[in-house]
């Protein structure tokens, strides 16, 4: 009986030690969950302050580039405000706030040999999951005042270029200027590609010399292999003039000089994405992993041509799938769905590419020019106002918003690495490439233009070699060691001096050189039409190669994603008429005796001279130009303003230039 009772009574205290230690799990338990809820309503509140910051940082720039605006001052543009104002949130945010630290946020000790990706951590046998987000200090106690608030502010690399930076790109293919692009096309592929690769490779030669006298001066730190100097010269050579060329537009600049800067900033970025991904690509085999390997640097000339080709022929298919799905629907009835659809279409192309392991950046700038050349003219004219509209705003937010984050990122960013050496050779480096690129391809693209670039506009060119986003986002998405902590570092201050200083410089050296301003676009080109006709009729063997790519467009890449050109039942073999009808709205055969499309027909070469269409050419033809010139010039007339509005304005008799009767006869 003894026995017994002593049994039950330890039976007893096993099940109330049991409830015991159930209870205090469950109450450890509720008191994680308790902290979670804390910490995630903390982490929600403070992302919405950096979210309101950003967004005043944003409306102190509109209100201060209207009153520039107003008071018709260029000495600053938006970009170089928002970069002014990001630097004063910043010194704010260092050193006039002071937030106490998290207790719970104390450091514990972990011996490792490498950075995990993610660690699991057993908490009162839960597990929770920590993905890393970098280095915060290299020994602990040298953290920068208030580096938990700098911490909170600092966003992820990878929202720049894969959220900030496709609106600005796909916006630079799409507003560009077709005809003028087109018509200076051979200059500025030889500007993008061949003086990109150019600059790229004498910057990095003219680093390595400041790497190596930096070593003998006993002022390097880390290391730094030929390959990062390379890297440094590709991601720096990509320039961004946006504030020259808000001045350009605003001042209206000769078109072929504005042209010349925007078609090179907008595919030479596209160069430097590729080429900086090509140069991290290159891995020689053996035990040096920074020596020259023939096997490795046609390894990384095959990831170039291909990340380019691929990026290319995606971007390119993409804006052709958009084109036909808008011209066979009738989505023109609709233009919100017809809106959404292109943004969607268009946003697509940035994924799918990063899906593919290509650069989604590049696909969407040859995507953005795919769909203003076709998809554009089938758009309704209200999906026409809203798509400019809509990516002209986020270009603008993006933009301006990258530039603010720079200013910002000078004190926020816990690793600079600043040092005298290194910055005055790379001054002296992007001099050098820029110099590289522009002087001796202008010497070799005159000797086969007949319009020629001038020794003015290659000066101005030089000038407008700024580094903007690009580089910026280029430089910050890796900052793991010290060579590319220097890299970022240095890129911020290349970033700042060619934005308020080359900036703020444009309209003067525009006027040191005699550049032409207020130039109306139609106005040129009206004025010159007789000229152009002339030269259709007497350059019809030169530059082939364009003239069969207009052939092949006009006849059947037009007709097929467009509703202009000649119908494909009167240009597709007969075999192919079934084909042909299903892809032939009733819209094409309406459209066949309307006049074509303007960058189809006044595509024309840097000379003035024919590279873009076959138009045929007679004396009707002269005679509507002559007939046509006197009602130009009485419009032109009438818009300017004058200081005796009662006087009569009578229209200028045009100065048409005499033809010769052999030139008239061959015509």
């Amino acid at each position: 009986m003894a026995l017994q009772i002593v049994c039950v009574h330890a039976c007893g205290i096993c099940v109330l030690s049991l409830c015991v230690l159930t209870t205090q799990a469950a109450e450890g338990s509720g008191l994680v969950d308790a902290v979670s809820e804390r910490r995630a309503e903390e982490f929600h509140r403070q992302g919405s302050a950096v979210a309101v910051l950003s967004i005043l940082l944003l409306t102190a720039t509109i209100l201060t580039t209207w009153l520039f605006k107003h008071r018709r001052c260029r000495l600053l543009h938006e970009t170089g405000l928002a970069m002014i104002y990001g630097l004063l949130v910043g010194v704010v945010l260092r050193f006039g706030v002071h937030v106490q630290p998290d207790v719970i946020d104390a450091p514990l000790s972990c011996v490792s040999n490498s950075s995990p990706s993610a660690l699991l951590l057993n908490i009162s046998g839960r597990l929770y999951e920590y993905t890393l987000r970098g280095e915060v200090s290299s020994t602990q106690g040298e953290d920068a005042p208030n580096a938990e608030i700098l911490r909170k502010v600092t966003f992820d690399p990878e929202v720049f270029f894969n959220i900030l930076l496709p609106p600005i790109i796909f916006h630079a293919g799409y507003s560009l200027k077709r005809r003028h692009f087109f018509r200076n096309l051979g200059s500025i592929l030889s500007f993008a590609f061949v003086g990109t690769v150019i600059s790229s490779f004498v910057i990095g030669v003219v680093m390595y010399g400041c790497v190596a006298l930096m070593s003998a001066l006993g002022q390097l730190g880390g290391d730094f292999f030929f390959t990062d100097c390379l890297f440094f010269g590709a991601i720096i050579s990509a320039t961004d003039p946006v504030t020259v060329l808000a001045i350009f537009n605003e001042l209206r600049v000769d078109v072929d000089l504005y042209a010349l800067l925007f078609g090179e900033s907008a595919l030479n970025d596209a160069v430097a994405i590729v080429l900086s991904s090509s140069i991290v690509a290159y891995q020689p085999v053996g035990s040096s992993s920074h020596s020259f390997d023939g096997g490795a640097m046609l390894w990384s000339l095959e990831v170039f041509l291909g990340v380019l080709c691929g990026s290319f022929a995606l971007g390119t298919a993409t804006g052709f799938i958009t084109a036909l799905v808008t011209k066979l629907t009738r989505l023109r009835d609709f233009p919100l769905l017809e809106t959404a659809l292109f943004f969607l279409m268009s946003w697509s192309t940035f994924l799918l590419a990063e899906a593919c392991s290509i650069t989604g950046v590049v696909a969407v700038l040859f995507c953005g020019i795919t769909q203003a050349h076709y998809t554009h003219s089938n758009l309704s004219a209200e999906s026409k106002k809203r798509t400019r509209e809509l990516f002209e705003l986020l270009n603008f937010l993006a933009e301006n918003f990258i530039f603010s984050y720079m200013g910002l990122t000078l004190f926020s960013f816990q690793h600079h690495v600043f040092n005298p050496v290194f910055i005055s050779g790379a001054f002296l480096a992007i001099f050098l490439g820029r110099a590289a690129n522009i002087y001796p391809l202008s010497f070799l693209l005159n000797l086969g233009r007949s319009n020629r670039i001038s020794s003015n506009f290659q000066h101005v060119m030089m000038f407008a070699g700024l580094r903007g986003a690009m580089a910026f986002a280029l430089s910050i998405r890796d900052t793991s060691t010290y060579a590319r902590q220097m890299m970022f570092s240095t890129t911020l201050l290349i970033v700042f001096f060619t934005v308020w200083v080359f900036g703020g410089g444009t309209t003067p050296v525009l006027s040191y050189m005699n550049i032409r301003v207020g130039v109306e676009e139609d106005q040129e080109d009206s004025g010159t039409e007789l000229d152009e006709v002339v030269s259709r009729s007497c350059s019809q063997d030169a530059a082939w190669p364009i003239r069969l790519w207009y052939t092949f467009d006009h006849n059947y890449l037009k007709p097929l994603l467009t509703h202009s050109g000649p119908p494909l039942t009167k240009t597709l073999p007969a075999c192919c008429t079934p084909l042909a009808r299903c892809l032939t709205s009733s819209q094409d055969y309406q459209n066949v005796h309307q006049p074509q499309d303007e960058d189809s027909e006044l595509i024309l070469n840097e000379g003035s001279s024919l590279l873009y269409s076959d138009l045929l050419v007679g004396n009707d033809d002269l005679h509507h130009l002559s007939a046509s010139q006197p009602e130009k010039t009485e419009d032109t007339l009438l818009a300017l303003p004058t200081e005796e509005p009662s006087r009569p304005l009578t229209p200028l008799t045009p100065l048409t230039p005499p033809i010769s009767e052999a030139l008239r006869n061959r015509l």
